[in-house]
């Protein structure tokens, strides 16, 4: 959701820098400020709300200069008050922040152990504080302080920082979150960094797309990148974007879908802020207004759902049934408001929807009210029908959503659902201290598990040239992994048009493998959790049968290769709750790849609409 600007030239670097933000108004935001170097000193300004609310206050206090940074912020740690909108800053020195820092308290009582005072309740002021003490401490130059501060830094990030003690240079980083560098155009002696290429194309269209764990130091005469691990210098590779507005919004990316794929991390991330307290130790989610008494006053417990958002309710039966110990019916919404099941006032409801405007589920969770059901939604678009007829509403923050096949509203709904089955396992007492602790640790590094997972070199392509003829294919998973087998194959058949099915993999004897013969490809998910054995089991059976398989395993599972056709893989060790969450990367890469070598309609696939307002 948070939008940068940085900017380095001979122009007012305030006026820059509200246009380029202004342009990434469309992530959604709840306060923007920026920070400008005025004669060796740093001028901040920032303000509540909306960009306009910050422009106004410029107008009465203006601040000029020709280097600064500017922010947009979604709140995250702390709420969306001026005193924790970015800039941050510490002495000389300023700091815009995307992504999450998770040692932050760590850092934060070193910092005020050493006297540091924190006038805000983010993540991101440790960074600067940090940096200050690199700078004033230790009396490094500020590119070493940034490679120093990194160094101590855990979590999935984008950082740009300035200082008006060296006003000629700022410096961003990248690791797991976008960042770009755009060239100014020749004998302008200007320079930009920025969240988003849509932000600084009016000023130049040679653009640098930072690569995870780059560094780059931008001044007005250049630009150097290197290694923030190894301090190696890396050679310059710009591009130069040619786009229309539409092409613009891509970002590069040659289709919606494949742009939402690797949106996930900051997606997942964005859903995840502000509703994890490590300190205190529980989920925070008011806006759901759940409590120990009214949690145990349902008697039953329904989550209602269509199409891909059933399956996230398939899923999140699982996590719920785990971490919770509740057992809710998971029902599609199309079929559950033409039933006669047993809803009263002891029945909670919990209906799905990225665009919120569903007709079955709007229509289900409808009739349930009128018959005195508590209502509680996950959904995507703020202010749409399902949200306006819940009495709560956990929003996922993936962003606007482009393509018909959903990739990012998918995963955020993972997520959220997992953040209702701790809350609702805390506040029950289901959870012990110690395991909630590790439940919300894993889940914070949930961005970084699906940056590396997206960023393995794995052979989506072969996989797609093999077997873009194939008639049918058939997906495969056990326990959570079943849901995800049923996802995979949706997308497959959204996408490519290849029929696909999805099987708990224990009923593959139960008629499903008379299907099986040469022609007929198995997605099989694989990773070490409880069901390993006898899911590779399955696999063996169908090869014995010379049926193509398909696996997806994790990194070090030597013998996957020798079990399989093809390998697909995610990180090794992943966290047993996560999995259903990374295994879903690679069936969404493979069904992008196959149909992208069939040449379909990936964005607008035939006959489908993003939101199915139509029974």
């Amino acid at each position: 959701m948070c939008g940068i600007v940085g900017y380095l030239g001979s122009q007012n670097a305030t006026e820059v820098l509200v246009n380029g933000l202004r342009r990434l108004e469309y992530r959604g935001y709840d306060s923007a400020g920026v920070a400008i170097a005025v004669d060796g000193k740093l001028a901040t300004l920032r303000a509540e709300g909306k960009l306009d609310n910050l422009v106004k206050r410029l107008v009465i206090e203006p601040i000029a200069g020709t280097t600064g940074i500017g922010h947009t912020r979604w709140a995250t740690h702390g709420p969306p008050t001026e005193a924790n909108a970015h800039p941050h800053r510490a002495g000389t020195v300023a700091v815009v922040h995307n992504g999450i820092i998770e040692n932050y308290l760590v850092l934060k009582r070193e910092l005020q152990a050493l006297g540091d005072v924190f006038t805000s309740e983010t993540d991101t002021e440790v960074v600067a504080h940090l940096l200050n003490h690199f700078r004033t401490r230790e009396g490094l130059d500020l590119v070493e302080s940034v490679r120093r501060a990194t160094a101590r830094l855990e979590g999935a990030y984008a950082i740009v920082v300035m200082d008006a003690a060296e006003p000629d240079v700022l410096v961003g980083v990248r690791l797991a979150s976008p960042l770009i560098v755009g060239l100014g155009e020749p004998g302008t002696d200007e320079n930009f960094l920025a969240s988003d290429v849509s932000a600084i194309l009016s000023h130049t269209r040679r653009v640098v797309f930072l690569e995870e764990g780059e560094l780059a130091v931008v001044r007005r005469d250049g630009v150097e990148l290197f290694d923030v691990h190894t301090n190696e210098a890396l050679p310059l590779h710009s591009t130069t974007v040619s786009w229309t507005p539409a092409m613009a919004e891509k970002g590069g990316y040659k289709h919606f879908m494949l742009k939402e794929i690797h949106e996930q991390p900051r997606a997942i991330a964005d859903t995840l802020r502000g509703r994890i307290s490590l300190e205190s130790l529980e989920v925070q989610l008011p806006e759901l207004g759940l409590t120990k008494d009214n949690i145990k006053k349902f008697k039953r417990f329904y989550i209602l759902a269509c199409g891909t958002s059933w399956h996230a309710g398939l899923v999140g039966r699982y996590l719920l049934e785990d971490l919770a110990g509740l057992c809710p019916h998971v029902e599609l919404a199309s079929e559950f408001r033409y039933r006669n099941a047993p809803i009263d006032d002891e029945t909670l409801i919990l209906a799905i929807s990225q665009s919120g405007e569903t007709a079955d589920t709007l229509g289900a969770l409808r009739d349930a009210k009128k018959k005195g059901a508590h209502i509680l939604a996950i959904c995507n678009v703020i202010g749409s029908s399902i949200p306006r007829e819940a009495h709560g509403t956990l929003y996922t923050h993936a962003g606007p959503e482009i393509g018909v096949a959903s990739t990012k509203a998918f995963t955020t709904q993972l997520v959220a659902l997992h953040l209702l089955a701790l809350q609702m396992g805390d506040l029950l007492g289901f959870l012990d201290r110690d395991t909630l602790r590790r439940e919300l640790e894993n889940l914070l590094h949930a961005p970084s598990l699906i940056e590396e997972t997206i960023g393995l070199v794995q052979p989506f392509h072969e996989a797609s040239r093999r077997w873009r003829d194939a008639r049918s294919m058939l997906f495969l998973g056990r326990g959570a992994l079943f849901p995800i087998a049923l996802e995979g194959a949706l997308k497959l058949k959204e996408i490519s048009y290849i029929h696909a099915e999805g099987y708990a993999a224990g009923e593959m004897k139960h008629g499903p493998i008379a299907l099986i013969d040469e022609h007929v490809p198995t997605v099989i998910l694989n990773p070490r959790d409880a069901h390993f054995a006898k899911v590779r089991s399955s696999l063996a059976e169908i090869r014995a049968r010379s049926g193509p398989v398909i696996v997806v395993a994790e990194l070090d599972d030597e013998e996957a290769a020798d079990a399989a056709d093809l390998v697909l893989r995610i990180p090794s060790g992943c966290p047993n709750h996560l999995l259903a969450l990374v295994t879903t990367i690679p069936l969404q890469l493979l069904a992008y790849y196959t149909a992208d070598y069939k040449g379909t309609d990936i964005d607008q696939p035939r006959n489908l609409a993003k939101s199915v307002t139509v029974e």
